[in-house]
C-alpha cells in the first residue's frame, strides 16, 4: 500500500534535513563533546532522527546490538553494486511506479520503498515474494543492515546507479530532491542534482 510519509517516524524523515557538517561550536547530541567537521551519526530508531556523535560516542555505539531498541549507529561504508540484476520484471514486481527509490529493511523484517512524486515523497511496503526473488537474483542485499542502510536505485533517464547507502546519504538524497522536484516529472535541473549526487558518491570511494 503506498501511502504519503504521514506517520511522525516517516513525517520527520520527510522534513529533516540532513545534518551540517560540525563547525567549531558543534557538539555531540549525546555528550555534548565538540565535534570533528567530519563525524558520524546515529539513528534514534523511535523517532526517525539522525544524532551526531563524537569519536566516543560512535566507539561505544559501534555494535549491531549497542543502542538496543532506541539507536543504531548508521554506518559509513558506501557500496556501488556493479553487475546488478533488477530487469523489467523485478522492478515491477517491486511496486514503484518511478524510476528512483531507495529500500529499507526494518528490524522485524519489513521492506519500505521511498521514492519521489509530485505529492511529495511517499512509501509503501514492499511485498515479501518480491523481495525474496531481488534478493535471490543479488545475494548482497543479505548483507543489508536493517534500519540503517538502503539499497538506492536510480533507472530514470537511462540512469543504472545501484548502491547500498548509508541511511544519512538516503536523507541527503531526500533533501535534494525536496529542494529541487518540480512539475510532475521532477525537471531538468533536480535530475542534473541527482547525478551529481551519485557522481560524488562515486568520488567518495576513490
Amino acid at each position: 500500500m503506498t501511502s504519503a510519509l504521514s506517520t511522525p517516524r516517516l513525517a520527520a524523515l520527510a522534513r529533516r534535513r540532513p545534518p551540517p557538517p560540525a563547525g567549531p561550536a558543534g557538539r555531540c547530541d549525546l555528550c555534548a563533546e565538540p565535534l570533528r567537521d567530519v563525524h558520524r551519526h546515529l539513528l534514534d530508531l523511535e523517532e526517525g532522527d539522525l544524532m551526531c556523535t563524537c569519536g566516543a560516542c560512535t566507539v561505544l555505539f559501534d555494535g549491531n546490538a549497542a543502542g538496543g531498541r532506541h539507536y543504531r549507529l548508521v554506518p559509513d561504508e558506501r557500496r556501488e553494486l556493479p553487475g546488478f540484476r533488477l530487469d523489467g520484471s523485478l522492478w515491477a514486481g517491486l511496486g514503484v511506479p518511478v524510476d528512483l527509490a531507495f529500500f529499507s529493511v526494518s528490524g522485524s523484517g519489513e521492506v519500505t520503498a521511498r521514492y519521489p512524486s509530485p505529492a511529495g515523497a511517499l512509501r509503501a511496503s514492499v511485498h515479501a515474494d518480491s523481495w525474496r526473488r531481488l534478493t535471490e537474483a543479488n545475494p548482497v542485499l543479505a548483507e543489508l543492515r536493517p534500519d540503517v542502510e538502503a539499497l538506492v536505485v536510480h533507472r530514470a533517464r537511462g540512469a543504472a546507479e545501484h548502491w547500498i547507502l548509508p541511511v544519512d546519504d538516503c536523507y541527503r538524497l531526500t533533501a535534494l530532491l525536496r529542494e529541487h522536484w518540480t512539475g510532475f516529472a521532477g525537471g531538468d535541473a533536480v535530475w542534473e542534482h541527482i547525478g551529481t549526487f551519485f557522481a560524488d558518491m562515486r568520488a567518495s570511494r576513490r
